[in-house]
């Protein structure tokens, strides 16, 4: 997330404890667009934190480490969980394998992709450190998103300017 929102890497940083939240926007064919990312802790004693991250959500990137087999198969464990508790059953998933930067891989391209079929999910390999790939996957995130008009249409009737305002009697009830 911080290559992404503030173009940074530190490899001294630690891991995510809790959340973390940024907004940015970027423009997406002549569109700009907001975005909202929580980036959750992934280690297991912060997992009770995370379900209620999930609401709302429209998108979700679960990522791995290549260089560690043990990230990739907690990955079922996190999609169990947003599937359990994601609000918006259409939302976007991605799933990321990082580091690939690092020469000792431990788990497959084909074995990530044979992963997010599965879980029918975007795939994409990437690198936080060189920044291969990071740009690319939050675009094809969004990307998706905005091809998937209920993600992001109101569930209410919209304002306009020049709609008459309603009286005290009406109701935008369909019934």
């Amino acid at each position: 997330m911080l290559r992404f929102v503030d173009d940074t890497f530190d490899p001294e940083l630690a891991a995510t404890i809790g959340v973390d939240f940024r907004v940015t926007s970027m423009n997406i064919d002549g569109n700009r667009v907001k975005l909202a990312i929580w980036d959750t802790a992934g280690q297991e004693r912060f997992r009770t934190l995370t379900p209620s991250y999930y609401r709302g959500a429209q998108g979700v990137i679960c990522v791995y480490d290549v260089t560690n087999r043990s990230s990739f198969d907690n990955l079922d464990h996190w999609m169990t969980e947003v599937e359990t508790y994601i609000t918006k059953g259409d939302a976007v998933k991605m799933i990321v394998g990082n580091k690939i930067d690092m020469p000792n891989r431990a788990v497959s391209r084909e074995d990530g992709l044979k992963f997010a079929k599965r879980h029918r999910a975007l795939f994409i390999e990437a690198s936080a450190k060189t920044k291969e790939g990071v740009q690319c996957a939050f675009e094809e995130l969004i990307e998706k998103i905005i091809q998937t008009p209920g993600l992001w249409e109101s569930d209410r009737p919209a304002f306009r300017l020049g709609q008459h305002t309603a009286n005290a009697n009406e109701s935008y009830c369909g019934c």
